[in-house]
């Protein structure tokens, strides 16, 4: 696969929001830059990008719907565990997500909530439909992938690679909605750090990012979990929350970890929290009992499938899941001491065939991102991220990009990617 560079795109802007792309050809992403409080960047965004975000979370919801359906009528769904299926057909999916939604916003920050509004506002998108969207990721789990490598299995000693692949649903609107949205800290804030989310238009919850404080999250959906892990919980934090703050309010590694072990958790995830400046990275046992913090000295499972290497940590596609752990394992010993961006591009993720929708791996140390996406419908070449053009971004020039000024501002038709 090709490595993309060049330098980002202006495009357009409005107040407190700018449209840049990068990349090139079928191989395009929007960057949409924002600035201002919670309400002022969801406004923005709204103003931005009214006509995709409007339609993502459109097709979004009626995606979930379909899905509900499916899975009453007897077709299983893929989207949803089928236990999950059975109560909202109970309940309905309305109602279900509200519930879910009640049960964790004590533990939300009001800043979500406050960023929803402005999408709202500035879409005429209903309020509720946007918040309970962001509900979904406590009522389904993707099939991930995750690593970080640092120290004596690097090319370069001096270094911290990190990889999140993410392996979830290709049949939805996912694929046709990408974006990296970067979040600029609001001056006289508890904001510290500018930070990347990789995800979709109108998507405002973190599943795989990077701050300006070379802070990386990873995350990894467990179908799979062994005893362990103990109960899961409906009533805490939703992790798509905890792991923006992360992103948003932490300056160091450390402070990402201990957010993690000190929240009211819920789900059963493998969760990895990457640190340049300290050259670490942790995987995190996540569950509402349990938060295990490992390293390469302490990795879990252990298993025969699942065999450690020194200054690396990996996971494929689930807690319990010998054969891919076994692929990634086997590609990431062949290259140890040598591991390099490139052998991770091109004889990792490729081999292990292991992030369909996005998959990034970032050079903390250096902050050079290299991200993909799954190819939209109608768009040639193949279909997973994995297998395309890894476009290269410069994360210390993304964070520095400076608000527009009033004369800058066009209203333009958004161009097709």
């Amino acid at each position: 696969m090709p490595i993309l560079t060049g330098s980002p795109v202006f495009v357009r802007s409005v107040p407190n929001a700018a449209l840049y792309t990068v990349g090139s050809g079928d191989d395009t992403l929007p960057v949409v830059h924002l600035w201002g409080t919670p309400y002022q960047k969801g406004f923005a965004h709204g103003t931005l990008m009214k006509d995709k975000l409007s339609g993502f979370l459109t097709a979004t919801w009626a995606y979930l719907q379909q899905q509900v359906d499916q899975g009453i009528n007897g077709t299983l769904s893929p989207f949803f565990p089928q236990a999950t299926i059975e109560w909202l057909a109970d309940v309905g999916l309305e109602a279900g997500l509200d519930i879910t939604s009640d049960e964790t916003a004590p533990y939300t920050g009001a800043y979500f909530f406050e960023e929803m509004h402005g999408m709202s506002d500035a879409t005429g998108v209903d309020y509720d439909t946007i918040r309970r969207i962001h509900m979904i990721g406590e009522l389904t789990r993707g099939d991930c992938s995750m690593f970080g490598a640092w120290g004596k299995s690097l090319a370069q000693e001096d270094g911290l690679l990190t990889m999140r692949a993410l392996d979830w649903n290709m049949d939805g609107p996912f694929h046709n909605f990408p974006q990296l949205t970067v979040y600029h800290a609001a001056p006289n804030s508890t904001e510290v750090a500018a930070f990347v989310n990789i995800g979709w238009t109108g998507w405002i919850g973190s599943i795989t990012g990077v701050n300006s404080q070379k802070i990386s999250i990873h995350e990894i959906g467990v179908a799979f979990p062994d005893d362990t892990f103990g109960a899961e919980s409906s009533s805490g934090v939703p992790f798509t929350h905890v792991l923006r703050d992360i992103l948003q309010f932490d300056g160091t590694q450390l402070d990402g970890v201990s957010r993690l072990a000190s929240a009211h958790r819920t789900c059963d995830l493998i969760l990895g929290v990457g640190g340049g400046n300290e050259r670490r990275f942790n995987s995190i046992q996540y569950s509402a009992s349990v938060c295990g913090i490992m390293d390469d000295t302490n990795m879990r499972p252990v298993a025969p499938w699942h065999e450690p290497l020194e200054n690396m940590i990996y996971y494929g596609m689930d807690w319990i899941c010998p054969g891919y752990n076994s692929l990634m394992h086997d590609q990431l010993a062949k290259y140890h001491g040598n591991f390099t961006v490139e052998n991770a591009i091109r004889n990792v993720m490729s081999f292990v065939q292991t992030g369909d929708l996005h998959v990034h791996v970032t050079d903390l140390v250096a902050m050079q991102m290299y991200v993909a996406h799954a190819a939209a419908d109608g768009v040639s070449g193949p279909a997973n991220a994995y297998a395309r053009s890894f476009i290269q971004i410069d994360l210390n020039a993304l964070f520095a990009t400076p608000p527009p000024t009033r004369s800058a501002h066009v209203v333009e038709p958004l161009p097709e990617w």
